[in-house]
């Protein structure tokens, strides 16, 4: 066993020992009282309201300030990194991490992960006119900052055993992924920009596209090879909960998004995502995909997704 591997084990072996997850039912009964899918939804509609949040966009600036003040009622301490990401093509792009921390002095903490950018054309539309497009953005960028607002919900009215940070990354879908020009921007800004040297939470979840009405969570492979067992806890307690049927404990092609550069600086984070965005024929495959299009709307995301992930995620801090 390599001490990667260990240090690891150690770690997720130290959260148990504070509390955190120690009584699986007790945890996923709290839980399940503690997520409100209905405030979820509405703070997707919200963010809809305000347009495309794609950066350097006054709908942008409105979210932007609507999430820290969200937080600022929530959190005991809210952040925010600002700076100018220079482009390939030379040109700047004003760029915005929001994070919120709960029990800020605490040694011990969690990572939680969601971009609340939105992608400004949307590439994967056949029609050029439509292709050229911001896309709305409901499930890829609103449901993870949804489930962020609402968990720190969660947190306020029954504070955390250790400390929690929410971390909101600008510009993840900004560029082009192959290659991969002008995305993850925020993600890798924060990677080289911790909170502090010694920044090293126990573990890290990045949610992200956790709001498809049809819900099918597989393992991402990046995350498998680089903590595995904090993927293991994750699935292992959506099986306790009862969702096993949506976090699918089968490892599925590595997927390009936050979590990489935060493994490349070290932190142990791995990805929750349902990369199939879109209805499923009898094989399991999807017949018609809304990612990246202007069907990414709030007609294809789910009150019940979100209670399933949000469970979830409340429960891993218990």
């Amino acid at each position: 066993m390599s001490g990667l591997r260990m240090t690891g084990l150690l770690a997720l072996a130290a959260v148990t020992a504070c509390g955190a997850t120690s009584d699986k039912p007790a945890a996923a009964t709290r839980a399940s009282n503690e997520f409100n899918a209905d405030s979820a939804m509405s703070y997707i509609r919200q963010q809809l309201a305000f347009g495309p949040r794609v950066p350097g966009t006054e709908p942008a600036r409105k979210t932007g300030d609507w999430i820290v003040a969200h937080l600022h009622r929530t959190a005991d301490t809210v952040l925010e990194q600002r700076w100018t990401h220079t482009l390939a093509n030379g040109k700047p792009l004003p760029m915005r991490n929001i994070f919120a921390r709960f029990k800020p002095n605490a040694k011990e903490r969690i990572l939680y992960i969601t971009h609340w950018d939105t992608r400004p054309v949307a590439d994967m539309e056949s029609d050029p006119v439509r292709a050229g497009m911001p896309i709305p953005g409901a499930n890829d960028g609103a449901s993870g900052v949804a489930l962020l607002l609402a968990v720190s919900d969660a947190l306020k009215k029954a504070p955390p055993g250790m400390g929690v940070d929410l971390l909101f990354v600008d510009g993840e879908d900004w560029g082009t992924f192959t290659p991969d020009v002008d995305v993850l921007i925020g993600a890798s800004y924060f990677a080289q920009h911790l909170p502090s040297a010694d920044y090293r939470p126990l573990f890290g979840v990045l949610w992200d596209m956790i709001g498809d009405a049809d819900l099918n969570i597989y393992q991402e492979v990046n995350s498998a090879q680089a903590a595995p067992e904090v993927v293991q806890k994750v699935w292992g307690l959506a099986k306790d909960m009862g969702y096993e049927k949506y976090f699918i404990p089968e490892a599925k092609e590595p997927i390009t998004d936050d979590h990489v550069p935060l493994i490349k600086a070290g932190l142990r984070v791995i990805d929750v995502i349902d990369i199939d965005y879109g209805p499923r024929n009898a094989s399991g495959v999807v017949t018609t995909s809304y990612h990246h299009t202007l069907d990414d709307t709030i007609d294809k995301v789910s009150a019940k997704s979100m209670k399933i992930v949000g469970d979830v995620a409340v429960a891993l801090l218990r």
